[in-house]
């Protein structure tokens, strides 16, 4: 991801409600754990979506816990 696509998302999720963002993380949370299960079984194609989404969940879990101090 570059690093303009990745300001870009942030702003959005800024944005976004709290619910918005915990419906983005548990979306985010399965497709890890099907990653997992990919790179276990030797299926997984694209090493570096791991790594992106790892990285995007603590994006959203820093934001959450802005929000929620900010509350």
């Amino acid at each position: 991801m570059k690093l303009f696509e990745i300001r870009k998302r942030l702003d959005n999720f800024r944005h976004d409600t709290p619910d918005q963002l915990r419906d983005e993380l548990a979306k985010l949370k399965k497709e890890q754990f099907n990653l997992r299960f990919q790179k276990a079984t030797g299926q997984l194609e694209k090493t570096s979506r791991v790594r992106e989404v790892r990285r995007e969940i603590a994006r959203i879990e820093s934001i959450l816990s802005q929000k929620s101090s900010a509350a």
